[in-house]
């Protein structure tokens, strides 16, 4: 190994190095996402028993019969509908309290470490938090909206059971989104908002202006990471909290592959449904990418 004299960056002789550091990082992907998505994939085209000891070749089957599945079809509308509401309603809250965080006010850093508390907590964990906060025989806040007038109860009402999953899982992704748009402000120089200000702009303007633009890159980013969250990391808050519930009102298309994979047994179903979900969420990113990323000014 040598060291370049004129440049940073380092310089091997042969493969075998580089390829032993990069052996046990390879062997993880291939274990945890390849291996499983492969397997997922040729399990979608059979019908095996709840043991998996037995499979029968049913070719396209189990995805027809998925989209005759009225069930499956509600699950995408609500998937669309939380992934919306996740994404559109973090990344707003998120860049308004990085703003917050960014501007020269008392305890500000008190401010930034309170904000990053929560990516520490796990999904479960906030999960049960909230369900306690919003219980309705002895949530705190719940006796609140009762007490204001609102019958709450996010066990028999899909209104109030997606109202919580959705606060819940916005309020486990402020942090990331945060920690994110905070160290974008923080990069775009100083004389950009004093050249602003010189010209007779407004801090609206100044915001829709300067600051947005500037900042499009780390939201282009934020944008495509939370889809991707909102699409499969929300399970546990989902699972700790309503169950898919009441009815079938919170099954996002990640617990309806849990929920039919685990608890109704149906092997091939639930690979299918994780074969279509993969599938969706690829084209969504490859669409964010191809459209969305146009309107991004980078440098």
């Amino acid at each position: 190994m040598a060291a370049s004299p004129d440049a940073r960056s380092t310089w091997f002789k042969g493969w075998g190095l580089p390829a032993l550091l990069l052996a046990p990082q390879l062997l993880i992907v291939l274990i945890f996402f390849y291996w499983p998505s492969v397997r997922a994939v040729f399990s979608s085209f059979f019908l095996e028993d709840a043991f998996g000891q037995s499979a029968e070749f049913v070719g396209l089957e189990n995805f027809e019969r998925l989209f005759a599945d009225s069930d499956y079809a509600d699950s995408f509308g609500i998937t669309i509908v939380f992934s919306v509401l996740v994404t559109s309603i973090g990344l707003s809250v998120s860049l308004v309290l990085a703003w917050f965080a960014d501007r020269a006010i008392k305890a500000r850093y008190v401010f930034r470490t309170m904000l990053i508390i929560p990516y520490a907590v796990s999904a479960a964990v906030a999960a049960v938090l909230w369900s306690f906060l919003f219980a309705p025989s002895v949530g705190v806040v719940a006796h609140w909206l009762i007490k204001q007038g609102l019958a709450w109860n996010y066990l028999v009402n899909a209104n109030h059971a997606m109202a919580l999953i959705v606060m819940t899982a916005v309020w486990k992704q402020i942090s990331y989104n945060f920690i994110f748009f905070l160290a974008g402000l923080q990069a775009i120089p100083r004389s950009m908002f004093e050249a602003s200000a010189i010209d007779g702009a407004g801090p609206f303007k100044t915001f829709f202006y300067v600051t947005l633009p500037l900042l499009s890159p780390t939201a282009f980013f934020l944008l495509v990471v939370n889809v991707v969250y909102a699409f499969f990391d929300t399970f546990g808050i989902i699972d700790a909290s309503t169950g898919g519930g009441p009815g079938t009102s919170t099954s996002i298309l990640v617990y309806k592959v849990y929920h039919d994979g685990f608890k109704s047994l149906d092997l091939g179903s639930s690979s299918a449904q994780s074969v279509i979900l993969m599938i969706l969420v690829v084209l969504l990113t490859i669409v964010q990418f191809r459209f969305i990323e146009r309107r991004v000014h980078y440098g």
